[in-house]
């Protein structure tokens, strides 16, 4: 099945289409939505795309055109006007950034459904078109919507290459930015334009309730498994671009599955992926790390419960019965602790179910005690 997938892929000028738009956007919007996710405003993509949808109406009624150049700039413009009255409401008040973007967000959505209800009345509205942008219609991509796509996202991408080193200050520490003579807040503004490129430009795939997840998702998935912003934001890319092809595909597999949101399913997937998997921040391995710590602690403890023992002896190897050993710990897995620590050359079984530390386990237990650096110091 896959491999006709893969040949329909290069045969069906629809589904290569679909396809190659999906796979941009989800690149784009991955690269640069890591600005976003790492500068904890991922709340602003769901305002720029929510606030976009009053322009495209608009786009629509002053020029009658459904071009996807044109309605994508009216998207711009509106949802740039949009990030400018939330941050504008944000400087101007008390009140909090994320009240005022859940503000932006409804007002201008709402704003944005009065005006589809009016071009619904249109004489032309049968071939508008415009609901498509509620939540997407990626099937109905085509070469030009693609290459509109390619274009506006690789300004956003070269972007980023070339305002690299202020973006990167505008994401971590603007008050040093600052200080260093960059004007951070047009930096800012502008890293904020390019977000919104990112956005408007999957619209149409996409829509507007769902492409938030887009800006969102495969940056929240690449940052589980990397530390390096350069890497963040290429692995953001793929993860992105991955997700557009996978969705794609599904979608086309399946009769009357829609692509937008198998597209933000797929992106949703790798997340839950990454943060079971990753192996720095995954569920799993930290799972993992704290059995083996609590597995280590209780070794250790075990060491101490024999070194304690092995002080009321004049001889250090004495053995001692490791009923004893269970007495003083009886919360520990004795019997497994010893197995690991006569691995680890710590002790030695001396005697049926009799346990003696070795030299190396003498050493070990006064260092986890510091009796050996105090010692050093006093010799001295």
């Amino acid at each position: 099945m896959i491999g006709e997938m893969i040949g329909e892929l290069f045969s069906d000028y629809t589904l290569r289409t679909v396809t190659l738009g999906s796979a941009t956007l989800g690149a784009v919007s991955g690269a640069v939505g890591t600005f976003a996710v790492l500068r904890r405003q991922s709340l602003l993509g769901d305002a720029i795309s929510h606030s976009a949808l009053p322009g495209i109406a608009l786009a629509f009624l002053l020029t009658g055109s459904k071009a996807t150049l044109t309605l994508v700039l009216g998207a711009a413009i509106s949802g740039w006007l949009g990030t400018l009255f939330a941050l504008a409401v944000v400087r101007r008040t008390r009140v909090s950034e994320d009240s005022a973007l859940g503000i932006v967000l409804s007002v201008f959505f709402g704003f944005g459904l009065v005006l589809l209800t009016l071009v619904q009345r249109l004489p032309t509205a049968s071939q508008a078109g415009l609901e498509k942008f509620l939540f997407g219609q990626a099937a109905t991509l085509v070469t030009r919507d693609v290459v509109v796509i390619a274009a506006l996202g690789a300004v956003a991408v070269l972007a980023i290459v070339v305002f690299w080193k202020e973006f990167k200050l505008v994401s971590f520490d603007p008050e040093f930015g600052g200080s260093l003579g960059f004007p951070m807040a047009r930096i800012e503004m502008l890293l904020t334009a390019f977000l919104v490129i990112a956005i408007v430009i999957g619209l149409q795939a996409v829509g507007v309730v769902l492409m938030s997840a887009m800006v969102v998702a495969p940056a929240a998935a690449a940052r589980q498994w990397t530390d390096n912003l350069r890497n963040v934001v290429v692995l953001a890319a793929v993860m992105g671009g991955l997700a557009g092809v996978t969705g794609t595909l599904i979608s086309a597999s399946t009769t009357k599955l829609p692509t937008g949101p198998t597209i933000v399913l797929s992106a949703t997937a790798l997340v839950v992926l990454s943060l079971a998997f990753a192996p720095n921040r995954g569920l799993l391995w930290a799972a993992l790390r704290r059995r083996r710590n609590r597995r280590r602690i209780r070794a250790e403890a075990v060491l101490l419960d024999l070194y304690a023992l092995s002080r009321q002896h004049t001889d250090p190897l004495y053995a001692h019965p490791e009923g004893s050993l269970e007495a003083m710990g009886q919360d520990r897995d004795v019997p497994w602790s010893l197995e690991v620590l006569a691995d680890l050359g710590l002790v030695a079984q001396r005697g049926p179910a009799e346990w003696a530390l070795t030299p190396d386990g003498t050493l070990h237990a006064e260092e986890l005690l510091g009796l050996r650096a105090s010692r050093s110091l006093a010799e001295a």
